[in-house]
């Protein structure tokens, strides 16, 4: 009985030190992964609208840089996705980049010319 127990504890023991002396693996950041050189993109409206979502997340947390990585990603997996162009427009002018924001917004303009806020973007870029 006392063998036993004295097994038991040991295996026990081992199975708790052998678990904790290999690190666990970890995943790479979820950033690294999307921004990965040399990425072909295609075609693809559910990826560019799960971009756009997470890009949503990211600028109510006012994390102007990861969302404007996202929304760009959306662009890049759907060029014609308007609302993806109109939100990277508005990161970017958050971010101070005004050339970059006036190309976004002037693309948002091309692919949505009777939009309700068209006035609002057709005034910040001066036209």
């Amino acid at each position: 009985m006392i063998v036993a127990r004295v097994i038991w504890l040991t295996i026990f023991l081992s199975a708790i030190l052998g678990a904790q002396a290999v690190p666990p693996q970890q995943e790479p950041p979820e950033e690294d992964v999307t921004l990965a050189p040399g990425r072909e993109y295609a075609f693809n409206p559910i990826q560019a609208e799960k971009e756009l979502k997470i890009g949503m997340f990211y600028a109510k947390k006012s994390s102007w840089k990861a969302a404007t990585m996202r929304f760009r990603e959306a662009t890049r997996w759907n060029p014609g996705l308007p609302e993806a162009w109109l939100r990277l427009g508005e990161c970017l002018e958050r971010s101070k980049d005004k050339k970059g924001a006036r190309e976004a917004f002037a693309k948002y303009l091309e692919l949505e010319p009777e939009a309700k806020n068209a006035a609002e973007i057709k005034k910040k870029l001066g036209s």
